[in-house]
């Protein structure tokens, strides 16, 4: 037997990270199965029995498994991959309860922030019993985009994706049984600070919402970092950046500044956050959205700025300007993120102390 077909790998969500994920693991000889929950999205790979892949890798790839059929999907896998947007978490958890096996892996691709903490928490409303390794990523592996019924592209893959497991014990094996199919996967200390490195948390909402006059009136028609960060609009990311760093300084953990995110990913260097921003030469270029109703509100906001100022909120640490920002998002999108969004509730970290949240995350539980 091929060494790659012993590692088995079960891909949830077909959009444009999905199917390059699926694509890409099946060209490097792994067995793999396609996921989603709507199967129009799938009909013409399923048609195909495979997926054409352009840009860094190239070649058509069958896939062992297409299917809206979840149970089916992860039977027998060693490797779940969920590549969904981050508000999708709780429901596919709550699908996978009832299927899970002993042994299998989690992984969040990525979290945002919380995710896994979410996920443990879902599987233990539901009292799943099989004992499996929840994991999630930092970010996303690869930058990546449909190309057209049963095609994607993968642009450009990531030197190093930080990972880890809750209980943190637990990321060498994940790592481990990753960098098989993927050694760009590297271990991070433990879920918070996967969590709170999570920098979309700072771009994403507040430009776009400080943008948003411009987004409407344009339809996307400018450069959403280099025109759409301004002097001004670069203070308030600031601020956001400084109360997210300062949470993260509540639990115990030193979360990565925007700037030096900025420097480590891309060499961009400057004074403050806004010569940073506008001295990345791969910020030139990439347009805004062309509508406020964007993953930019729609998941960030929910999935990465509600658990920072939930998490805040508990511990005594305020988040003024990132509440100002969820709520002017609810404002924008007639919806009430800080009711949908992940809450020290949902993340089962109500009432609990910094000393017991290190312990979730570090240590396994006592039976």
């Amino acid at each position: 037997m091929n060494q790659n077909q012993e590692l088995t790998f079960a891909v949830l969500g077909a959009g444009h990270g999905g199917q390059a994920l699926a694509a890409y693991l099946s060209l490097k000889g792994f067995r793999v199965n396609l996921f989603n929950r709507t199967p129009e999205r799938i009909n013409s790979i399923k048609l195909m029995g495979g997926m054409q892949v352009e840009g860094e890798i190239q070649g058509f790839v069958p896939l062992n498994l297409v299917t809206s059929d979840i149970e089916e999907a992860i039977r027998g896998v060693k490797v779940i991959m969920i590549v969904v947007p981050a508000t999708g978490h709780r429901y596919l958890a709550e699908r996978l309860s009832n299927y899970l096996e002993d042994g299998q892996i989690i992984v969040l691709n990525p979290g945002r922030t919380g995710g896994a903490l979410e996920v443990k928490q879902v599987l233990k409303e539901r009292e799943c019993q099989a004992k499996v390794i929840i994991a999630e990523a930092q970010t996303f592996i690869f930058a990546s985009r449909i190309s057209g019924p049963a095609q994607v592209k993968i642009f450009r893959i990531k030197n190093s994706v930080p990972v880890a497991a809750i209980p943190a014990h637990q990321t060498v094996e994940v790592v481990q049984t990753l960098r098989k199919a993927l050694p760009q996967f590297v271990p991070e200390d433990n879920v918070l600070k996967t969590s709170f490195n999570n920098i979309g948390a700072v771009f994403h909402p507040t430009i776009t919402i400080l943008n948003a006059g411009r987004i409407e009136s344009t339809h996307g028609g400018f450069d959403y970092y280099i025109e759409g960060v301004t002097p001004s609009v670069a203070l308030i990311l600031e601020e956001v950046d400084k109360e997210r760093v300062k949470v993260g300084e509540a639990l115990g953990i030193r979360a990565i500044t925007a700037r030096e995110w900025l420097y480590s990913a891309y060499d961009a260097h400057g004074r403050n956050l806004f010569e940073a921003i506008q001295n990345n030469p791969g910020y030139y270029g990439i347009k805004a959205p062309s509508t406020i109703f964007h993953r930019y509100l729609t998941e960030d906001v929910p999935a990465s700025l509600v658990p920072i100022s939930s998490i805040g909120h508990m511990l005594g640490t305020p988040t003024p300007t990132t509440d100002t920002m969820i709520h002017l998002a609810c404002i924008l999108h007639g919806r009430n993120y800080w009711q949908e969004g992940r809450t020290v509730e949902k993340l089962g970290l109500e009432g609990l102390s910094v000393k017991e949240i290190r312990e979730m995350v570090v240590m396994e539980e006592e039976e």
